[in-house]
């Protein structure tokens, strides 16, 4: 990760404020609050909208959002390039309005052809987005502060993703065009003020530590993150630990329904419990990640901890509904606890195993590889445990326990730093 003079940027606030002392990330928490109430508020309403605002099939909108989840896994690695040339920060100030045009384009579809096209776009957008901030952060954070940075602007974003979700209820409520639009204008509007906030950025006092950290006087270029081996392979397993994010979105909500006799309701209390311990306890996870190997551990401890929790899972197929309530909470926490580790390691990995001179290429790659992992997993879940009951969650309960060894050994060999090379001054804004 890359090294800076600011060596007062900790996510830490005094018990008098709310926000960190430190002026860049609070600005990057407020830009994520921001960013993340918009996104409540589109994505509570979107398929409610495609389906019954533009009259959409249920199967329609599914394919559409499928072919545009897969233009997504293509945009970050040459949205992250692209960062790398011309800056994060200038690519930015580009793709905000791009996003909220992109939105708001929804209130004039009227084809599926045109909501896949547009679809496409936003996503590609979104996705290649996501990869730049998380270049931008690693160059504009000091290293000995960065993955507890990240755990607060997680915590932050769930956060705001409860607020978004909450005010949109209004929206579903009235179940009406206008409401649903009004949604689409705010979240708009939401990328616009982070576009704001993002212009005020400042990030031309850590251009230097970067510089700094690279230095100049080797001839050596960056390496190349397609052939980083080590790295490719890190992402790949990393990705694998990213179905749980199926497991929570997909597999739970059918499996409650459809595999237990617990009350549909659970389904809404699974997804609180989830959303209360990442805003709570993100950012004491991260506490002891540090470097590649402490990282890989607690990816490892993750792996596990997801596992128990699909265990756990399965036995809510037995017994009385307020035994399988009970089960699927405990689920719920276990599944959560072993989220918060393998998303505090996944951070240090992405960053302590890139060339620093191409940390927006570098985030590509693995932003990608997680968005592969949110295409594929729903169909993975629905084709383990959905359809095959608690054999298919031990299936996964295994698959994730062999995922977390299998990344401590792709990265061990890899300290401190690791990624790190000299070249080069990095561009940063």
């Amino acid at each position: 990760m890359t090294s800076s003079p600011r060596t007062g940027a900790r996510p830490r606030a005094s018990g008098r404020r709310l926000l960190p002392a430190d002026p860049l990330l609070r600005r990057l928490v407020l830009m994520g609050l921001v960013n993340s109430v918009g996104d409540g508020l589109f994505v509570t309403v979107n398929v409610l909208f495609f389906t019954r605002s533009i009259g959409l099939t249920p199967t329609s909108v599914a394919l559409g959002l499928t072919v545009a989840g897969v233009c997504g896994v293509f945009s970050g690695v040459p949205m992250g390039r692209l960062a790398d040339r011309v800056g994060s920060k200038r690519l930015l100030l580009v793709v905000g309005p791009l996003e909220a045009a992109a939105v708001l384009g929804y209130a004039f579809v009227h084809s599926f052809a045109a909501f896949v096209v547009l679809t496409c776009a936003a996503t590609a957008l979104s996705r290649g987005g996501t990869a730049v901030r998380s270049a931008l952060i690693a160059r504009a954070l000091p290293a000995e502060g960065q993955v507890r940075s990240r755990a607060l602007l997680r915590s932050v974003m769930n956060a705001g993703l409860v607020v978004g979700s909450g005010g949109a209820v209004l929206a579903l409520q009235a179940d009406s065009y206008t409401g649903y639009v009004t949604m689409m204008v705010l979240d708009a509007l939401s990328f616009l003020g982070v576009t704001v906030l993002l212009a005020g950025l400042p990030v031309s006092a850590t251009t230097a530590g970067a510089t700094a950290a690279t230095g100049a006087d080797d001839r050596r270029g960056p390496r190349t993150a397609l052939r980083d081996r080590r790295y490719l392979l890190v992402t790949a397993l990393h990705a694998v630990l990213e179905l749980q994010l199926a497991v929570l979105t997909v597999g739970l909500p059918l499996w409650i329904v459809l595999g237990t006799g617990a009350p549909a309701a659970m389904v809404a209390a699974v997804n609180v419990v989830n959303c209360l311990l990442v805003v709570v306890f993100q950012v004491r996870a991260s506490r002891g990640v540090t470097d590649v190997p402490s990282a890989a551990r607690a990816c490892e401890r993750g792996a596990l901890l997801l596992a128990g929790g699909c265990l756990v899972y399965a036995a809510a197929q037995y017994g009385p509904a307020w035994a399988a309530a009970g089960a699927l909470l405990v689920g719920a926490l276990v599944h959560t606890l072993g989220e918060l580790l393998t998303s505090a390691g996944g951070w240090t990995l992405s960053l302590d195993l890139a060339d620093p001179r191409s940390h927006g290429e570098y985030q590509g790659v693995f932003m990608s590889g997680q968005a592969a992992a949110h295409v594929i997993g729903p169909l993975v879940i629905t084709l383990t445990a959905v359809d095959h009951g608690a054999v298919g969650w031990v299936v996964l309960a295994g698959v994730f326990a062999l995922a977390g060894p299998a990344l401590t050994a792709a990265a061990r060999g890899a300290g401190p730093g690791a990624g790190t090379a000299p070249g080069p001054a990095v561009r940063v804004g």
